[in-house]
């Protein structure tokens, strides 16, 4: 494969910027190039015009160039849930999707929805996600299956769930550890994908079918975990009365050894002090979804206080209860969440949380997070005037920091000129 060179603004962070004068936290080069072949980057520093007689040069001139976003929690099978009215969580699962998931049963529709999916991950600039499917294995399959054919890096699961649902929607502790090992045997570790082990939420899961992901989770100590905690007053109730002689919600994957550096926790909103300090000092990952949490009113993410206790943290839209595909939307609404607490999030830390902070979050960023010579070449290209309205405001920013607050505060989808995925460019392919 020929060599491909992309020019323009590259801008990586190396650690999390503490100040929007950290320039220690990140690389920056104003007419920079980046250098891959087969799917690796091979170099990256200023342009300086000298490359080999088969390079491929893509002028991305004036445009930033970024490693490819990165969402750590989102519900594959809920792309025809995004938008649906109800009061809360318990009603909005109720009422819409565990009602649309069923319909992943029928193989043909998964796999339509699968290929859906992955055209919205490229259009929004989205190179990595943790997914969520459905009950049935046959969403495995879409999804993964879906992702090879486009050699994107992610990471997703079958929900395991034997109470609390529609019985269309229940396994057994017994189907739901035989399907997921079987999963695994057939998905992990082929080309880029890696599976992870998924209890929806303690809800849905009997005792029975915790020790059965217990029990994967031993067998297979370094896959990824993913489930739900602390997201609605309501919800945190209910679990207590189904596990009551547990400390607290959390306190549940605790007792079934679900919690360490892989484990990946959607909201983490209603915690308590001893929940924050277990969060700490298992490494376990409180994912943040802004867009979800003000959606379904479920509450206000302390994200201060989170950090102040060491506890790792991710940021991610948690579609479809999240409203948005977009990470920049995604972080536009964490910004706002987080003026209502009277903390700051400053822009350079947003860029920072949507691709080397996701990336360490999820345990990948020995492959991706950073553009960087020996990394996956999964990269975005953003453009800060992408409307009239963007490009009326950029004649009047005169720093990087403020470019990136207009991204985040004002992009979508348009803003993204181009998404690279291991090296080849497919945002620009949909369009053809």
């Amino acid at each position: 494969m020929a060599r491909r060179l992309l020019r323009g603004r590259v801008l990586s962070f190396v650690s999390e910027p503490q100040g929007l004068d950290d320039t220690d936290s990140y690389r920056y080069w104003d007419d920079g190039e980046v250098e891959i072949e087969d799917g690796k980057i091979v170099s990256v520093g200023p342009f300086d015009g000298t490359q080999h007689a088969d390079t491929e040069i893509i002028d991305h001139r004036g445009k930033l160039i970024l490693p490819g976003l990165i969402d750590p929690h989102i519900h594959f099978p809920q792309m025809q849930v995004i938008g649906s009215y109800a009061a809360n969580l318990l009603e909005w699962l109720n009422t819409y999707t565990f009602v649309e998931e069923q319909r992943f049963a029928e193989e043909a529709h998964a796999t339509r929805i699968a290929s859906r999916f992955f055209d919205e991950m490229i259009r929004h600039g989205t190179t990595t996600a943790a997914a969520y499917c459905s009950v049935h294995p046959q969403s495995v399959d879409a999804f993964f299956g879906e992702a090879a054919k486009r050699d994107m890096l992610m990471v997703g699961g079958k929900v395991m769930m034997d109470r609390n649902a529609p019985e269309a929607l229940r396994d057994t502790p017994q189907s739901g550890y035989d399907d997921s090992k079987a999963l695994i045997g057939k998905w992990h570790g082929k080309g880029r994908a890696h599976y992870a082990i998924t209890p929806r939420f303690a809800i849905t899961s009997t005792p029975e079918q915790m020790e059965m992901a217990e029990a994967l989770a031993r067998e297979f100590p370094d896959l990824h975990i993913q489930t739900h905690v602390d997201e609605n007053l309501d919800e945190i109730v209910f679990a207590k009365e189904l596990f009551p002689n547990l400390p607290d919600y959390l306190g549940i994957y605790e007792r079934y050894h679900l919690l360490g550096p892989k484990t990946l926790l959607g909201h983490c909103i209603h915690m308590t002090h001893r929940e924050v300090e277990i969060l700490a000092e298992t490494r376990s990952v409180a994912v943040w979804c802004p867009t979800s949490n003000l959606f379904i009113g479920s509450g206000l993410f302390d994200h201060d206080r989170l950090h102040a206790h060491g506890v790792r943290m991710g940021v991610a839209t948690d579609v479809g209860g999240g409203s948005s595909y977009s990470m920049l939307r995604t972080l536009d609404e964490g910004y706002k969440v987080l003026q209502l607490r009277g903390q700051r999030l400053n822009p350079l830390r947003s860029f920072y949380m949507m691709t080397l902070g996701n990336a360490r979050a999820m345990s990948l960023d020995d492959r991706i997070g950073a553009v960087e010579a020996g990394k996956d070449a999964d990269l975005v290209v953003l453009d800060a005037r992408a409307t009239p309205q963007m490009a009326l405001r950029m004649e009047a920013v005169g720093s990087l920091a403020n470019e990136l607050f207009l991204l985040q505060t004002c992009g979508d989808d348009r803003a993204v000129v181009e998404t690279y995925v291991a090296g080849k460019p497919m945002k620009s392919a949909l369009a053809g």
